[in-house]
């Protein structure tokens, strides 16, 4: 997974960790990491849940919620029909 960290590069994030560990001290920092974490999770959480509860009402609603593919499937099949229209033109040139 290649993430860019808010474009702050090595030595940037040493001297942020090195204030952070200057103001709440060493034996605080694992505390911390440990509520970023449990913070961090429960948001996961929370949005797997919304997902899962706006799947399962469309599926109760019967409404189709996979509408990514069915605009895929559409903009292929204008792409087809203008490669058709198109090929005998392409080729003449």
């Amino acid at each position: 997974m290649n993430t860019v960290f808010l474009f702050i590069s090595g030595p940037e994030i040493m001297v942020v960790m090195l204030i952070v560990v200057m103001v709440f001290g060493a034996d605080k920092i694992p505390e911390i990491a440990r509520g970023l974490g449990k913070g961090m999770r429960q948001v996961k959480d929370a949005t797997n849940d919304i997902k899962r509860e706006i799947k399962d009402s469309a599926e109760k609603h019967k409404i189709d919620t996979d509408i990514a593919t069915d605009i895929n499937k559409e903009i292929n099949a204008v792409k087809d029909n203008i490669d058709d229209l198109t090929g005998p033109i392409k080729r003449q040139f």
